[in-house]
């Protein structure tokens, strides 16, 4: 966990950049959309990583709700209906209902140099029927973002998960969490009822050595675990890490043009088998900065893969092309993320690297001043590179989930959530991977403290 302690010692600095911001008697300026130009100062001319090697995620806020220096809280209660939470014995499917209490808490600061958040969202989740699998969940969340220099800059994030409830996930199979690089995490297979840790985070470094042209490095990693085996459907534990460096120059105010090399490792441990995938690639991509709230993207290239597992079972080697393209776009009322990617990727509980072709989408909307629609899904196929012989293996399929909400706020504080999610998959021998349906009703309080007013 190298990279997490780095991560640890960026969190350290923390004090020394408070101190700093102190004497930066700079204006305070606007947070800039994900993967546009910082065109917010006009005096250096800032240049940003774009999409496809920053790591981050777009942000799926609307400008209107976007807030900083403040501390937020609240608590919200769920209940949930679900038609085909588990199977049984005999391969009856069987219903359920469950109770949730999710309180949260998060800490959002940000300086003219620094961009810090922490949050964190502990839940307790009582089943009606399968009282066995009642559970305390817990979703933690670090982003830190930190201008070294005016023209160097970290960023580093974290995310870690232990649910009992593909439904009991912020982002369910990532459709809320849209981003626009290649190395995402492959948390696309699920067994509904199935508890798992989950924990993925990154981090870069980026470099204007010229007013035009910028270099920078980053890595990534991910850890995919399955407590109980009894019940997790056949899925394995995996991990994979990963790394990139690149190249970007400003060819117009709004286009940037770069070159990528990446390299990844990828690990399934299906039993005593350990499936290990090292991946490389040169990556030629393409950022348009349409306006300040509106990227759209374009990456592609040679991707080389080599499969090894333990004697006497086959590697395999292979020359295959990656490829994808996003967008994002926030305004006051309406905001949208879109992703799509055909790369080699860690197999998300399969016994091994898969070679995938993902998309997700998020559109968020205010229809009045007091209610919002939501509407996220993603798409994944998931095709194993190395087929395994082990008997209770799940073989290539594919993954559709998908969500739709309406929330009604009553004033400031409280929130009336009403919402369906669908999660469909087809994957050969996957008898414990049902198809889901869950639709909720949640009563949330929330509330907001600014910082150093």
């Amino acid at each position: 966990m190298k990279l997490f302690e780095q991560i640890c010692v960026g969190l350290l600095l923390l004090p020394a950049a408070s101190l700093w911001s102190q004497v930066d008697n700079a204006p305070k300026q606007p947070v800039p959309a994900y993967g546009a130009a910082d065109s917010s100062d006009a005096s250096d001319d800032r240049m940003s990583a774009p999409p496809p090697v920053s790591g981050q995620a777009y942000p799926t806020a609307l400008s209107s709700e976007e807030r900083s220096n403040y501390l937020r809280g609240g608590v919200a209660f769920t209940a949930a209906y679900l038609d085909n939470a588990i199977v049984s014995a005999g391969g009856t499917p069987l219903s359920d209902v469950s109770y949730s209490i999710a309180p949260n808490i998060a800490l959002d600061e940000t300086t003219s140099r620094l961009h810090f958040l922490v949050s964190y969202a502990p839940g307790f989740t009582f089943y009606r029927r399968t009282t066995s699998r009642d559970e305390v969940d817990h979703n933690a969340s670090i982003k830190f973002e930190y201008r070294l220099s005016p023209h160097l800059s970290f960023s580093a994030r974290d995310d870690f998960q232990k649910s009992s409830s593909a439904f009991n996930q912020p982002d369910l199979a990532s459709a809320g969490n849209v981003t626009g690089g290649p190395q995402s995490a492959n948390f696309s297979v699920y067994a509904p009822l199935a508890a798992r840790l989950a924990n993925a985070g990154n981090l870069g470094l980026a470099y204007q050595f010229s007013l035009n042209s910028m270099v920078g490095a980053g890595g990534s990693f991910s850890n995919l675990h399955y407590p109980d085996v009894s019940v997790n459907g056949g899925l394995y534990d995996s991990s994979s890490q990963g790394g990139l460096a690149y190249y970007s120059h400003r060819v117009t105010k709004t286009n940037y043009l770069g070159v990528t090399y990446q390299f990844q490792r990828l690990v399934a441990y299906p039993g005593a088998v350990i499936d290990v995938t090292h991946t490389q690639a040169v990556l030629f991509f393409d950022t348009f900065n349409v306006t300040p709230r509106f990227s759209i993207s374009l990456y592609g290239g040679p991707q080389y893969s080599d499969t090894t597992q333990l004697a006497p079972l086959p590697s395999a080697h292979s020359w295959t092309p990656e490829a994808g393209a996003s967008l994002g776009w926030q305004s006051r009322l309406s905001s949208f993320a879109l992703s799509y990617a055909h790369s080699i990727s860690g197999g998300g509980g399969l016994t091994g690297a898969v070679q995938m072709d993902g998309s997700s989408a998020s559109v968020r909307q205010r229809m009045t001043k007091t209610l919002t629609g939501n509407l996220s899904g993603a798409y994944v196929q998931n095709k194993v590179l190395v087929a395994s012989s082990l008997p209770s293996a799940i073989g290539s399929g594919h993954s559709i989930v998908g969500n739709a909400s309406l929330q009604q706020q009553f004033g400031k504080q409280l929130r009336l959530e009403l919402g369906y999610s669908r999660i469909h998959q087809n994957y050969a021998d996957a008898a414990l991977l049902p198809n889901t349906n869950r639709e909720y009703v949640s009563v949330s309080y929330q509330f907001s403290r600014p910082l150093g007013r």
